[in-house]
């Protein structure tokens, strides 16, 4: 070790025995014990378990996902199929946690519901561990839930069979009409007003594997890039160009792409495995089904990659569906790329206009690596390489808690925090929890403003790097121990 690199690691010590003095909890400790290990790379956790939960429109599916979340994330209205947008969220249960799929997007069409509704539950049942199937007791079992349930058996996976709507004890007899459906005990909940949801997520845990069998993240084997955008941006072209040969189907008409297609590919001496996924349109058109699909099967993709490289249409302004996608691979935590295509049909006036596009709506994303790229003509496709290179580097990036904390220290006396109400928060200790994105953590005396946070981040990159990843920072307030 270094001279430099054992005062550092002193001044951590230091920082982190000042701790005792502070309420601290249990996670608190154990998040201390990880970082006395500096060789440990977080890198993949073992994939959430899935929670799938489906049903015709207006059961209330999303009334539950905001009671099992214990917060309003998913839209509720009295119309059948609002949910057609973001569709999976975080949540805990017991000290487990999961990942929960609000499922929807189908249009309220009669003449097409049945086959809608079969589609959309295949969909969501396939990329899932467990089922939730709500039904609405009130209204008893449909034509409808007798042609998802044919579909539910066929897959094997665990049912649990919800009667919602059932508000008191009085309506609880409604639900026994639902053992006909044949999935076993109905479990009678109000998902508006909490009633049984407690019970029926323990029985929901109990069928939910510990680690994914869907979302099963892969450890070694080559690097595994997404290719997003809008549909007609080029990525099954650039996917075919990098392959050398016809691998995905492209065609003029936006949307040809439906599935992700995954390919082994060398490039710059090196083998990845892509994924052509289908092009994300914007939320209008997601009324019709497949796209509804399409972007959720965009959004498991993600989850199954490390980089995603977003696709741009040079010779289109930059749109708001653009924009779109860009969060939803920020939103993932994977490490990013961008690239240009069709660089070739560009203009001197279109370039112009570009440039401003880029420099006012991806601001955000200024991190990235950018390349400009003809996916037809193949034209430096070899750069992409090291952008990948750079912004997976980037993604797995550590800090040794030495370093970090020195550099904490010293940024925050040259650039003092603001005092808000005649107090000043001070940063206690920073410890890196995880990569893969970098996420850092700072034990402070008080809440840090956001644009002190950002502030934060900037420096960080200055100083580290951190080209092609994004960075999270996240704080925990705690007090002096009273004497």
């Amino acid at each position: 070790m270094h001279e430099e690199d054992f005062d550092e690691q002193a001044r951590a010590d230091v920082l982190r025995g000042s701790l005792s003095d502070y309420d601290l909890d249990e996670e608190d400790l154990a998040l201390l014990e990880i970082e006395l290990d500096e060789s440990v790379t977080a890198g993949y956790l073992p994939a959430l378990p899935v929670l799938a939960i489906v049903g015709r429109p207006n059961v209330g599916k999303s009334a539950l996902v905001n009671r099992i979340l214990g917060r309003r994330e998913a839209v509720v209205e009295d119309v059948p199929g609002v949910t057609r947008d973001r569709v999976s969220y975080k949540a805990e249960w017991n000290g487990r946690k999961f990942t929960l799929v609000d499922t929807g997007g189908w249009e309220p069409n009669p003449k097409g519901i049945d086959a809608a509704v079969a589609a959309q539950a295949e969909v969501a049942v396939e990329l899932s561990d467990a089922v939730l199937f709500v039904v609405d007791a009130m209204v008893g079992p449909t034509a409808s839930d007798e042609r998802v349930v044919k579909m539910l058996r066929a897959s094997g996976k665990p049912i649990i069979l919800v009667a919602n709507k059932i508000d008191d004890a009085r309506q609880e007899p409604e639900a026994a009409a639902l053992w006909s459906l044949g999935l076993g005990e109905p479990y009678p909940v109000s998902a508006v007003h909490g009633r049984g949801v407690a019970d029926m997520l323990d029985v929901a845990m109990s069928k939910l594997p510990t680690v994914s069998a869907v979302a099963e993240q892969e450890f070694g084997g080559p690097r595994r890039v997404a290719l997003i955008g809008r549909p007609n941006v080029g990525k099954s072209s650039l996917l075919n160009k990098a392959a050398g040969s016809i691998r995905a189907v492209v065609s003029e008409i936006a949307g040809t792409t439906r599935d992700p297609v995954d390919e082994q590919i060398e490039l710059g001496g090196k083998i990845w495995r892509f994924v052509d996924t289908a092009g994300i349109r914007r939320r209008i058109k997601l009324a019709q089904g497949a796209d509804f699909y399409a972007s959720l099967r965009t959004a498991a993709a993600l989850e199954r990659t490390e980089v995603a490289v977003i696709l741009f249409d040079v010779t289109e302004p930059i749109s708001e569906g653009d924009i779109r996608i860009v969060d939803l691979a920020l939103e993932s935590g994977r490490a990013l790329v961008l690239a240009f295509n069709k660089w070739d049909q560009l203009d001197e006036e279109r370039r112009k206009y570009l440039e401003r596009e880029i420099e006012q709506d991806l601001a955000h994303v200024a991190w990235a690596p950018r390349v400009n790229i003809s996916a037809l003509t193949g034209r430096h496709l070899e750069k992409l390489v090291p952008s990948l290179e750079v912004a997976l580097h980037s993604w797995d990036l550590r800090i040794p808690t030495g370093k970090l904390n020195t550099f904490i220290q010293e940024l925050a006396m040259e650039f003092p925090h603001p005092v808000r109400g005649g107090k000043q928060p001070r940063i206690l200790f920073a410890t890196q929890a995880s990569t893969r994105p970098p996420k850092f953590i700072l034990f402070t005396t008080g809440f840090l403003d956001p644009q002190y946070r950002r502030f934060i981040v900037r420096r960080l990159r200055e100083s580290f790097g951190f080209e092609g990843s994004p960075i999270e920072i996240s704080m925990r307030v705690r007090e002096k121990r009273k004497r």
